[in-house]
């Protein structure tokens, strides 16, 4: 779905540069979560914001389902934008508190150009995150938990009909009970809809939760990348290690072999 070449992002100018990712290469699989996961300053959510052309890309190429969308502009860019959605960090932010969540996913449909479909559009996504439309469409956000908001704001990229999730950080902000409840609803998604799901964290234990691939940055470099039983229980790199070394109870699972991934999935 999503293919990456020497993809690079320099920041500055003259000798005054950082490149805060370091000519990635990648493949996104189509109906896959994909975790990219780093420490922070590891370049993670810069990669995330340049595939999602928020970013401009220095160098290097990235390709979706076979278009070049390397340097996207207007038109172009708001038709991606369609097929590609995001969820960010901090649901407190993203929502206006003077908004219901009625009238926030009533402001997606008016970027579809057609609401004809927007009561249905509203009731799909809001049951896709555990909502019945009747009990949340006329609350406002303090009335919602953390969590309730952060899936609001799964609602509201789902109100597109996307065939890519990009979540950045989108558990991070969350009590440690409704991360779980957020990671439920992304491998839903995954099952239900066979969407496309692009995770990124600092957690590597949550990538481990829910990753059919993972991708290991540093320092803007991808040090290592592949199935999520590969790089969980046969980490090649030590950064890797490191990472998972804070993950005690995961090294208490045997080394699942071929059948890896539900041994991962009881994580």
């Amino acid at each position: 779905m999503f293919v990456a070449q020497q993809l690079t992002k320099t920041f500055g100018r003259g000798r005054r540069t950082v490149d805060a990712v370091k000519a990635v290469d990648f493949t996104v699989v189509e109906g896959d979560i994909t975790t990219i996961v780093g420490e922070s300053g590891s370049g993670k959510s810069t990669l995330a914001r340049m595939v999602l052309g928020l970013l401009p890309i220095t160098s290097g190429t990235l390709t979706f389902e076979g278009r070049d969308v390397t340097h996207l502009r207007g038109a172009a860019r708001r038709a991606y934008w369609r097929d590609v959605q995001a969820v960010f960090q901090d649901p407190f932010a993203a929502f206006n508190q003077f908004f219901t969540v009625r009238r926030l996913l009533e402001r997606s449909l008016r970027l579809l150009g057609d609401a004809r479909d927007g009561r249905q559009r509203m009731e799909e996504a809001l049951a896709h995150v555990g909502f019945a439309a009747a009990d949340v469409l006329d609350r406002y956000p303090h009335e919602l938990s953390g969590g309730q908001r952060q899936r609001v704001m799964i609602a509201r990229a789902l109100m597109m009909r996307p065939k890519v999730l990009v979540a950045d950080e989108a558990t991070s902000m969350l009590d440690a009970s409704l991360r779980v409840n957020v990671l439920n609803v992304l491998t839903d998604l995954r099952d239900e809809l066979d969407m496309t799901i692009l995770f990124i964290t600092h957690d590597i234990g949550q990538a481990c939760y829910i990753a059919d691939r993972v991708m290991v940055l540093e320092h803007g470099v991808l040090v290592e990348q592949g199935p999520a039983e590969d790089v969980i229980f046969r980490p090649q790199q030590e950064y890797t290690q490191r990472l998972l070394a804070d993950v005690p109870k995961l090294h208490q699972l045997p080394d699942p072999g071929p059948a890896g991934s539900a041994a991962v999935a009881s994580t």
